[in-house]
């Protein structure tokens, strides 16, 4: 997708951040848990600018051995337009450079198709589930993995 921007978030975006946060997810992370990541020195936390509005997020965390994909969000009316997979590229090749070798792993709902598909075509394998670990509404989860060269 042409025009789009990838840059560290920061304390500015997190308005528009926690408004599309709030649209996108029964239940949303507080301004605290991103400010909390922001000031978090083994976190990768992403936004996506188009046309001076951010459309999309990502949230990544190293512990340890292995970073967690936390939270990549796109505005609805921007997703399938390759957004996320931008956003996911961004926290890849990041982990390339600072962290090779480590293992990038996630859940996602079992129902999101889209999702899983795009975490495929990147490599991802799926590792294992994790059975009512959704709410509002209630779904599975499948564990996926990647091994950052």
């Amino acid at each position: 997708m042409e025009g789009i921007i990838v840059r560290a978030m920061s304390l500015a975006d997190l308005p528009q951040v926690h408004v599309i946060e709030t649209l996108c997810y029964t239940t949303p992370w507080s301004l605290n848990s991103f400010k909390y990541e922001i000031g978090n020195p083994d976190t990768i936390l992403k936004s996506a600018v188009s046309e001076n509005q951010i459309i999309g997020y990502v949230c990544a965390r190293t512990i340890l051995d292995m970073t967690h994909l936390l939270n990549i969000t796109v505005l609805p009316e921007h997703r399938c337009q390759g957004v996320a997979g931008i956003l996911l590229r961004a926290v890849i090749e990041e982990l390339k450079r600072s962290k090779p070798g480590i293992k990038l792993t996630l859940e996602v709902r079992q129902s999101n198709i889209a999702a899983i598909k795009l975490y495929e075509k990147f490599g991802f394998t799926i590792t294992g589930t994790r059975k009512g670990y959704y709410q509002k509404p209630a779904d599975d989860a499948l564990l996926m993995e990647l091994e950052i060269h």
